[in-house]
Parts: structure tokens; sequence; C-alpha cells
């Protein structure tokens, strides 16, 4: 039997151009798995079951995400680094690749991942940085939106802001910290959690952008969280705006 060995990935994408990471039944369809398991077995001479840290949704963007997998194969991690970005830039960079420990695995091995949502409000959108970023050419109030966000840290079941998973799927999660700081003419925020839900940081954003225009007090954050409803926590923020920055793991 051939020995075995686990690569991880560290991958940065601009994810305009593909429908979110996992792979889809219709290959026309491109998503970053996809482009992904297209290109290792010519490398690698071999197909491979890839494990993330984070599945992310289309048209979401990634600084800091992690893919690992394992292979029989001889080539060196900066090999096959050096061979998917020759094929993949500037839209995905692998940053790193390295041999991982044994056992490793990208999703369950992680700890928190670490989402940022960019809000442009300026007058006039910034053609080189407008597809990273929603334009909200409208004023937002900071401090009320910090104030709505802290009734979303600890654990909660968020069922209000999400995507339901599904019958017999927790959707409680842990939502470490959040902050929403004014840089400029943006509005940056960030989340941290054990792990997240389907749409639930676009979820969120939309929310607290209704606070940030006056349209919702912080305390009904609270409100619309207890009530475990869909509905109420309004419009979806787009997809553009949101980047997985980091994935964070426990030495083992």
């Amino acid at each position: 039997m051939a020995t075995t060995h686990t690569i991880r990935l560290d991958l940065a994408y601009d994810g305009t151009g593909f429908r979110g990471w996992a792979q889809q039944r219709d290959p026309s369809v491109r998503t970053v798995e996809g482009v992904l398991r297209e290109l290792l077995p010519r490398t690698l001479g071999e197909d491979v079951r890839l494990a993330v840290a984070g599945r992310t949704d289309a048209g979401v963007h990634a600084r800091g995400q992690v893919v690992s997998f394992v292979t029989s194969s001889r080539r060196r991690p900066e090999q096959i680094q050096a061979f998917l970005n020759g094929h993949l830039a500037p839209e995905v960079a692998v940053v790193a690749a390295s041999v991982a420990p044994e056992g490793f695995h990208a999703r369950y091995w992680a700890t928190f991942r670490e989402y940022r949502y960019v809000i442009d409000t300026a007058a006039v959108s910034d053609p080189f940085t407008g597809r990273f970023e929603l334009h909200h050419p409208r004023a937002l109030d900071v401090p009320a939106m910090r104030a709505g966000l802290r009734h979303l840290v600890g654990q909660h079941d968020f069922a209000s802001f999400c995507r339901h998973p599904g019958a017999g799927k927790s959707t409680i999660r842990d939502l470490q910290r959040v902050t929403v700081r004014r840089e400029g003419d943006r509005v940056v925020l960030r989340f941290r959690a054990n792990a997240f839900l389907h749409q639930m940081v676009r979820s969120m954003v939309g929310a607290i952008v209704r606070v940030g225009e006056g349209k919702v007090e912080p305390g009904q954050i609270a409100r619309i969280l207890a009530a475990r409803d869909r509905t109420g926590a309004g419009t979806l923020a787009p997809a553009r705006g949101l980047t997985l920055e980091r994935v964070t793991y426990r030495r083992r």
C-alpha cells in the first residue's frame, strides 16, 4: 500500500467569477473547488478529495481559506503551489502549501473562522475596490450598529439569521466577537465564530445596516434573534462585500 500524507493549502481568491466554493454537478458551473479538482490530478497524478475550512457562497471572497487533502503523490508542497499559481493567478492564489500533521482536516480541526464585511459610504463607488465591498452612499450610525451587534455576541440560536440547514441540523453557533469601525469612507465589520451558518454573516449585516440607517432600533436586533424567524432579519447584504479573512487551528 502506498504511503499517504496530508497537504494543506492556504488560499486567497476573488470570488466574483465563481459560484462559491463547492463543486456543482453541472461542470459548466465555475467554482473554486471545481477548478482545483480539475488541476490537481495534473500535478499529483491522482484525484483527491478536498476538505475546506469555509464553504464560501457565490461571489464571496477569501484571504485566509484553508484546504486539505490526502495524497500518495511525491510532489513537494512548493511544486504543487507553483503549478496551481501558474494556472489560477490572479483570481486564485495558493499563499502557502505544506505537509500537515497526521490526521489534519481543514474543517474539523478549525477552532474559529473570521469574516470581514466592507461597506463603502462614499458618494461614488471606487472602481478599484468596488467588487470587494458594498457601495452604500448614505451615512451610517456606527455607534448604533455597534449597540445592535452586541445582542448577537455569544452562543445563540441563529435561525433568524441564516438559510435553515434542514431538519435535524442545529442552528446554534457561538459568535465569539463582532466589531464595527469606520475607516475613512468605509465601515468595516468583523465576525468571529466557531462556525457559521449558510448566509449568516450576510443576514446579520443586512439587519445591522437597517440599524445604521435609523430604520431599526438597536434593541430590535435582540427581538429578531429571539424570534428565530428568518423573515425578521430583512434583506441579505450582497455577497461581494464579504471575505473569509482567517481560520485558526488548535495545535494537536
